[in-house]
């Protein structure tokens, strides 16, 4: 049988890959064999509004041939909304995981690349579930960007940890209880 497929999109900074590469291992461990958890490296573009992060997202989606479930973390999350949201799909994405989500607001030039459309909930697909994870004592990404979303976000699952820093203490068990219960419940329908 085929494994089950699952993109990670790493966070942002000099060393995002490396320091969510433990993340990564985390959740391949705790899923287990039945899936294929991919981890490709994005690169930052320093012309690039966005820093080039949703042209490459959408390079990835586009190579998908099978039903993939999304798992992103802190700017690469963003991203990921930032993409769904802006972008048509018309690859099968089962559901999206967002870890430590930052709420992009500010007016420099840099963030202006980096926020969402005032309408970007509404520009969602309502066929494909968003999950939204953060850790209530975040040293990076304060937890009121969690509480913003709550608040644009109607038909998304919102589920605050109470301890595990930016990087959830490296452990993603919760995580891979919750995507396999996802998964339990849509194979039931």
């Amino acid at each position: 049988m085929k494994a089950k497929q699952v993109i990670f999109i790493q966070g942002g900074g000099d060393n995002g890959y490396d320091a969510d590469s433990a993340l990564v291992l985390s959740l391949k461990k705790n899923l287990g064999n039945e899936y294929q958890v991919d981890y490709p490296a994005i690169q930052s573009d320093e012309t690039s509004s966005d820093f080039g992060w949703t042209k490459q997202i959408g390079e990835i989606i586009n190579k998908i041939n099978q039903d993939t479930i999304l798992v992103g973390h802190s700017f690469g999350a963003s991203m990921i909304l930032k993409y769904f949201s802006e972008n048509s799909i018309s690859k099968s994405i089962k559901a999206i995981f967002l870890l430590a989500t930052p709420f992009w607001s500010g007016n420099d030039d840099w963030q202006k690349g980096l926020k969402l459309k005032e309408d970007f909930a509404y520009k969602l697909s309502n066929k494909i579930p968003i999950f939204l994870y953060h850790c209530q004592d975040d040293e990076e990404v304060p937890f009121s960007h969690f509480n913003e979303y709550k608040k644009r976000l109607a038909k998304a699952t919102f589920r605050q940890i109470n301890i595990g820093g930016h990087q959830f203490s490296n452990d993603l068990a919760f995580l891979a209880t919750e995507i396999k219960f996802y998964e339990a419940c849509t194979m039931n329908r």
